[in-house]
């Protein structure tokens, strides 16, 4: 079961005792109950403005309290139908990883920021490229002199060490 439905019911449940408890003196309270503070106080001092009103009023408990859950949406940023509001829409749009001497470079840039050694899976996450794209490329960079490989003494990873950086 929908836990907001169980709310509006149990609102709705009390604003009608509330409603009722009316007509023995004390008229007004569902109003207070649902917000509407000036309307409310009148209807306690005037006995429900004779009682009259506090009739009515039998017949627009459910409108008030939708109007009373309703401000209490737009005041939290959700709309009626529980999307939020004020939030900036996502534009969808696809991103392409670096290949061949983009990534080349945008690993250089991870792993400069990293104090100069990276691992391949700390590339993959720099870059967005795949593992087999990132571990060739640090291959190629290897077996060009540019970059050491080391174990980590810690985990056991593989690490390229760029010694220029």
């Amino acid at each position: 079961m929908n836990p907001e439905n169980n709310q509006h019911k149990d609102r709705l449940l009390v604003s009608y005792i509330l409603c009722g408890v009316g007509f023995f003196g004390l008229g007004g309270l569902h109003r207070l109950y649902n917000g509407k503070i000036g309307t409310g106080l009148l209807w306690l001092c005037t006995f429900g403005l004779f009682y009259i009103g506090q009739a009515v009023d039998l017949l627009l408990v459910p409108s008030m309290v939708d109007e009373y859950e309703s401000n209490l949406r737009l005041k939290a940023g959700v709309s009626p139908f529980g999307v939020p509001l004020n939030q900036p829409t996502a534009i969808a749009t696809q991103v392409h990883p670096p290949t061949g001497n983009q990534l080349m470079i945008k690993l250089i840039e991870v792993a400069e920021s990293r104090g100069g050694s990276l691992t391949v899976t700390q590339g993959v996450k720099g870059t967005g490229a795949s593992f087999a794209e990132v571990e060739k490329v640090l291959k190629e960079m290897y077996k060009s002199g540019y970059v050491k490989i080391d174990n980590d003494p810690i985990t056991g990873a593989v690490t390229y060490h760029f010694h220029e950086l």
